[in-house]
């Protein structure tokens, strides 16, 4: 008889603890996904605030991503004390492993705190275009552990924030304006004032090309079989490419049409 009473005590304890969890879990679920409406609608709120201020892009990008993340981190530990599970004893726990897990994230402690000293020193914002380490790309973001860059045939890569105040990088978007240089091989025998003359006509047709400093077309070389001319201009940053390759186009073409020759790799053999 005593057996069965505590046979039925425990399923009893058993039955009513599984209620009380199913409840926690419960109660936790919907805590989760009100949790996580709550902080998208922090984030377009605090990204609203922001661009009203007109707050740099790049801070924006930054301080939109740590919000998330302590959002996210303390929406995780009330989910963990709903569902029974002591927040002194789980800070505790984590505590006492604190050696491992310092070790464990001192990369990432590291990313935190260049991304910090990246958004101090400004070597790069948002919307750059720059190389590090053999890889080129757009800057999309700059979040509290990574930098996003987008190459230029759409590919996402994300780069650790230490490696890139460590590493060499190269912002060709930081300055207003940038020199274009054509290195451009004609025959010998061609007439360099002419070629000079049409080079000029072809880049006064080009409205984006500074006249400050003014464009420079000058005989550079004396090869075996060729003359090289090159040509300096500066334009904007921005236009970098479209005068690059208009001008490549347009030289081709009238080269073609004023009888200009562009030299070709011949062999001659003497008897």
């Amino acid at each position: 008889m005593n057996f069965t009473q505590h046979l039925k005590e425990l399923l009893d304890s058993l039955v009513s603890s599984g209620l009380v969890l199913g409840k926690n879990i419960i109660f936790a679920v919907i805590v989760f996904f009100i949790g996580r409406y709550i902080i998208k609608i922090l984030n377009r709120l605090i990204a609203r605030v922001m661009e009203r201020r007109n707050v740099d892009v790049t801070v924006r990008s930054f301080v939109q991503n740590l919000v998330k993340v302590v959002l996210q981190v303390t929406l995780f530990m009330f989910i963990i004390s709903i569902l029974g599970i002591k927040t002194a004893s789980f800070i505790t726990l984590i505590a006492s492993a604190g050696f491992g897990i310092g070790l464990a994230l001192n990369g990432t402690l590291q990313n935190f705190a260049n991304g910090v000293l990246l958004l101090l020193f400004k070597p790069y914002k948002v919307g750059d275009y720059i190389e590090t380490q053999g890889i080129g790309g757009t800057v999309k973001a700059i979040q509290i552990f990574h930098t996003i860059l987008t190459t230029s045939d759409n590919k996402t890569i994300y780069i650790p924030n230490g490696t890139m105040s460590s590493a060499s990088m190269t912002n060709f978007s930081q300055m207003p304006s940038r020199r274009i240089e054509w290195n451009i091989r004609i025959e010998y025998g061609e007439d360099f004032e002419k070629v000079q003359k049409v080079i000029f006509d072809i880049l006064g047709s080009e409205n984006e090309i500074m006249q400050t400093p003014p464009p420079l077309v000058k005989l550079n070389n004396l090869a075996d079989s060729l003359a090289e001319i090159v040509i300096r201009v500066w334009v904007k940053s921005d236009e970098y490419w479209n005068v690059y390759f208009s001008v490549n186009q347009k030289i081709y073409d009238i080269f073609k049409e004023k009888g200009i020759n562009f030299p070709f790799p011949q062999l001659k053999i003497h008897k």
